[in-house]
């Protein structure tokens, strides 16, 4: 192993007992091996504390153990930031606690960022993972999401913010799917820590907001890993809590502060922006959206 490694993996996690050590394991069947993986505890308050520092204590070196001041609980931005911030790495990919990777991850990616060198970072598609749970019903349920935009290309900005979701039609890739230079997240900040709490569900999309922005992107047809699906994600939750509209509509107003601060004016993604926030700002027309989609499902279904 060289004494600096050139990938940094950051895994943040909060209470993941139950599936953390799936997660760390993905990281060490890894085919490319030149990289350090930092564990940075948001407060946890299970066992997946002692299961991170059990893994730091035997591979010293090589795994590091991250918490915040006191133990507490900063937010999933915030400690993606620390783990950044402590990281050595040329390359930064981050793996959710309930995710795992594919053992070919790092190393395709990483010859595609030797291959690239103006492209700051690289994701592929995901699988949706029911599966894991080994029930029969759940069996069937993989699959990997259909998009609509490039595959195995190099994207110019800001192409992606108007193709993937929240402005666009297709999904946008999970935190587990890519891999950055570090240099760009020098020029761009880390993560917007302002999505903290219920917000956090689009932590990501707001520090992808900006690498679409400003950075060209590979986008991959290979898929590289898998998506938990579970009752206890962040999403699922604050979907079940009716606030999933709240979080959308913080999100949407914090992208267009963002962009007016950086004097960003494509008329393309402006009319996308005013028209997603046009369904929140308007009621009237928001119950219409509804109602007409409520018709249109019935319809559909004849």
């Amino acid at each position: 192993m060289n004494s600096k490694p050139l990938i940094s993996v950051v895994i943040i996690f909060l209470n993941a007992e139950k599936f953390i050590k799936e997660a760390i394991e993905s990281v060490f069947t890894q085919t490319y091996d030149n990289w350090e993986l930092l564990l940075v505890d948001d407060g946890s308050t299970d066992k997946s504390t002692q299961v991170a520092k059990s893994y730091a204590n035997q591979h010293r070196g090589k795994v590091h153990y991250l918490e915040h001041d006191g133990h507490i609980n900063r937010g999933m931005s915030a400690s993606r930031n620390l783990g950044i911030r402590k990281s050595k790495g040329t390359y930064i990919a981050f793996l959710d606690a309930d995710d795992v990777w594919f053992p070919n991850k790092l190393e395709e990616q990483l010859k595609i960022l030797l291959s690239y060198p103006e492209v700051s970072l690289v994701f592929g598609v995901i699988e949706y993972w029911y599966s894991w749970a080994e029930k029969t019903d759940d069996s069937k349920k993989d699959y990997i999401p259909h998009r609509e935009i490039p595959n195995n290309a190099v994207i110019k900005p800001p192409e992606l913010l108007t193709l993937l979701y929240p402005l666009g039609k297709s999904r946008p890739p999970g935190i587990s799917n890519f891999i950055m230079r570090r240099d760009m997240l020098e020029r761009i900040g880390g993560f917007e820590e302002k999505f903290d709490g219920k917000y956090q569900m689009y932590e990501d999309q707001a520090f992808l907001a900006k690498v679409y922005l400003k950075e060209q992107v590979y986008v991959s047809g290979q898929c590289w890993a898998r998506y938990r699906i579970h009752p206890d994600q962040f999403t699922v939750k604050a979907v079940k809590a009716g606030e999933y509209d709240s979080v959308r509509f913080y999100y949407l107003k914090w992208l267009k502060d963002y962009l007016y601060k950086q004097n960003f004016k494509n008329p393309e993604i402006c009319n996308a922006l005013n028209q997603a926030l046009l369904h929140y700002r308007n009621p009237v027309l928001r119950l219409i959206l509804k109602y007409t989609g409520i018709l249109l499902n019935k319809k559909n279904k004849f």
